[in-house]
């Protein structure tokens, strides 16, 4: 098969926070990734600079090649930005590679090992309050799991009080019949954090999502050891390398690697077979859009040790209109073929394989993202994720 070069690397912001990217190559084959980090679209569109410089006019099929080289070939590596540039360059490629071949990303990894994919949506929001009536609506929608914000701002050290509004917003969750997971999102330190763990311990959650931020390991160990709700953490860990001392101190249960910020398929993939030696599940992190989604999906269905995929599918960030869908921006918003999510009994695609197209097996719809880009960049500034302060002043984590 004839070689292919890269002739063409394309950013769009879109909204509601999304930075897809548009890779062609020189027999016109297009591949599409996503290169979000929420809060710093600016930082990303400055690293693809160097991205076009160094791999426009490189031999596509070269993948690994090309991630190493993005990797090392600079002195300075890792990190949120140049992790996140490379993975929406990393999708792409594998989207390209996959529609040349006329096969699905999955099958260039290994092959199916399950038929479909277990999913849970959002409800709450930054600012959780009343629950119930978001986790019926997700029922309906046909999800069997949920995640919500365990906690609003908080002090270091705060009321004890305060947390049982939590408990309280988990078990009215259950009774509807879900399973729930509960973020924490690094806002609690260490004293909270125990006492929070503990109070929802006997009320059996999915899992506890970042107890602690993720600059602790030795401490989310302790936790770790200390109840028996499975740990989750892993958006803000930026490649395998960073996972390895939670791994290495038998930190967490759940690996939540977001493949818009870790280096994209290929290094989601060798995270997946890491964390397996280890006994730890793997859950992707993806708030994020379609692009993203399905390529975490591609891992899923070949990753022995997956367990459940997050996804953003009216989720609290993104914008709906029933009286404007032009002014829409959601999950499906940008697909030719929103029907590859539809979620059915807590499963996307129920009893068949999903995304079994070429590539990723999402139809990007390019001239809406074009349209949409054009008019977020003259809006002014993209998404920033907002500053919280407590009654004295001090800043709080987000």
């Amino acid at each position: 098969m004839t070689a292919s070069t890269i002739s063409k690397i394309e950013i769009f912001r879109v909204p509601p926070r999304w930075l897809f990217v548009r890779v062609e190559t020189s027999d016109n084959i297009i591949g599409w990734g996503e290169s979000t980090l929420e809060g710093h679209t600016e930082a990303i569109e400055g690293a693809f600079c160097d991205l076009r410089e160094r791999f426009v006019g490189a031999e596509a099929d070269n993948i690994q090649d090309i991630w190493q080289t993005a990797y090392m070939g600079r002195f300075y590596r890792g990190g949120p930005v140049l992790m996140s540039a490379l993975s929406g360059l990393d999708i792409a490629l594998w989207d390209i590679k996959g529609k040349k071949l006329r096969v699905p990303v999955w099958q260039l990894l290994g092959g199916k090992v399950r038929e479909r994919v277990k999913v849970y949506g959002w409800i709450g929001g930054d600012h959780p309050s009343e629950v119930i009536s978001a986790a019926e609506a997700r029922k309906a929608q046909g999800f069997t799991a949920v995640k919500m914000n365990g906690t609003d701002a908080i002090s270091w050290i705060d009321s004890p009080s305060f947390l049982q509004a939590t408990a309280d917003r988990v078990k009215q969750v259950k009774s509807v019949g879900l399973d729930v997971g509960v973020d924490f999102h690094g806002r609690l330190h260490k004293g909270m954090a125990k006492q929070l763990a503990k109070l929802l311990e006997p009320l059996h959650p999915m899992f506890i999502e970042e107890p602690l931020l993720p600059t602790q390991p030795e401490e989310i160990a302790d936790l770790s050891n200390a109840v028996s709700t499975p740990i989750a953490l892993g958006e803000r860990l930026f490649s395998r390398f960073d996972f390895r001392p939670y791994l290495e101190r038998r930190a967490i249960d759940i690996a939540q690697p977001d493949v818009s910020h870790c280096g994209g398929i290929s290094e989601l993939h060798r995270i997946a077979s890491y964390t397996e030696t280890y006994d730890v599940g793997l859950a992707p992190h993806c708030p994020l859009g379609p692009i993203a989604l399905a390529a975490c999906m591609q891992v899923a269905i070949c990753a022995p040790n997956f367990v459940i995929q997050e996804m953003s599918w009216k989720m609290h960030y993104n914008v709906t209109s029933e009286d404007d869908p032009a002014a829409e921006a959601d999950l499906h918003t940008y697909m030719a073929n929103p029907e590859v999510f539809t979620v059915k009994e807590g499963y996307v695609a129920a009893y068949k394989i999903t995304l079994a197209g070429p590539g990723i097996g999402v139809e990007i719809d390019e001239e809406r993202v074009r349209r949409a880009s054009e008019n977020y960049v003259h809006k002014g500034s993209p998404w920033r994720n907002p500053v919280w302060r407590g009654e004295d002043g001090g800043l709080r984590e987000w």
